[in-house]
């Protein structure tokens, strides 16, 4: 069960890895770097980036919990 989980978080990293590079996308193609816009994919990329950095750090931890129990 607990792979079941670590898997799943590196699908959710994957999936929010194309999101990211979907916003970019998005916001090369506004002219206007102060319309509204532009800004709200702004704000939704530092959200994204702020998931991605979680995600990471979760799976790390869970890998290394992972790890330390095989041992045991």
């Amino acid at each position: 069960m607990f792979n079941q989980l670590i898997e799943y978080m590196k699908l959710h990293l994957i999936s929010l890895e194309q999101d990211s590079e979907k916003i970019w996308n998005a916001m090369d193609q506004i002219d206007d770097l102060n319309s509204e816009e532009y800004e709200r994919l702004n704000i939704e990329d530092i959200r994204n980036g702020g998931e991605q950095s979680a995600t990471r750090h979760l799976l790390s931890v869970a890998t290394d919990i992972m790890e330390k129990t095989k041992g045991n």
